[in-house]
């Protein structure tokens, strides 16, 4: 799949120029689902979305709208994706681009960095990593942007996804980085049943030597931290998986 989980931000700011104006992004493919459904995800992320579906159109777009960042397939219909790169890149040195890509070879990842490419995702992807990095290459690039925050926040539980910090009612929580990611998932999925195999996909992409438990067995690491001796965050759906909701 190219999606799953996707949902709205949660206690978290939207991401804003210095002038206070949404962030703009533009989404260069020729798969118009795809193109669809990123766009969905990146509005709930309060940013202002910008499409095209060939080249010529990427690069008429990119004079027109001033994007922030750029998420350019390399697969285009009229040119690849690495020549639209270099004629923005002649425009723009300083612009940040996104590469997706079906292709994942050392020589195609090396070739995309050497056109001028900041970063890399391989079909089928998760959006949720596609925000991610778009996020990611702002902080970095500066592109105009006011200072993010970082932070998801479901009731009196606050995460920083930078700092991998966690804190209820206060108190700061120690995580592994399975567990860090696990609640992650769930913070960025408040009052949503989360089944297990879609857990196991996205935590660990099925790398769980068949422990068929693996889930359980961190959702209890987690409830006994996140929970423990407070009202109860994580719930289970009989059947059906778990649920973070505000206590």
């Amino acid at each position: 799949m190219y999606a799953t989980g996707i949902s709205a931000p949660i206690g978290r700011s939207a991401l804003r120029r210095a002038d206070g104006t949404p962030v703009t992004v533009l989404l260069v493919d020729d798969e118009a689902m795809l193109t669809e459904m990123v766009s969905m995800v990146l509005r709930f992320e309060g940013w202002e979305v910008v499409t095209a579906g060939d080249g010529a159109t990427a690069i008429a777009k990119v004079q027109q709208s001033r994007p922030d960042v750029v998420v350019l397939d390399i697969m285009l219909p009229d040119m690849t994706g690495l020549d639209v790169l270099t004629r923005l890149r002649e425009r723009d040195p300083d612009l940040p681009v996104l590469l997706l890509t079906a292709k994942d070879t050392v020589k195609d990842r090396i070739a995309g960095f050497t056109a001028g490419g900041d970063d890399y995702v391989t079909k089928p992807f998760s959006i949720e990593e596609v925000v991610l990095r778009l996020r990611a290459l702002l902080r970095r690039t500066g592109a105009g942007a006011a200072e993010l925050d970082t932070r998801l926040v479901v009731g009196d539980l606050m995460l920083d996804e930078d700092t991998h910090e966690v804190w209820r009612a206060g108190a700061p929580i120690v995580l592994t980085a399975t567990e860090f990611e696990l609640l992650r998932l769930f913070m960025r999925n408040p009052k949503r049943v989360l089944s297990k195999t879609f857990l196991l996909d996205r935590v660990w992409k099925y790398d769980f030597g068949g422990r068929a438990n693996i889930v359980e067995l961190y959702v209890s690491y987690l409830r006994k931290k996140i929970d423990n001796g407070r009202d109860p965050m994580i719930h289970t759906m009989r059947g059906a998986g778990y649920v973070l909701k505000p206590a």
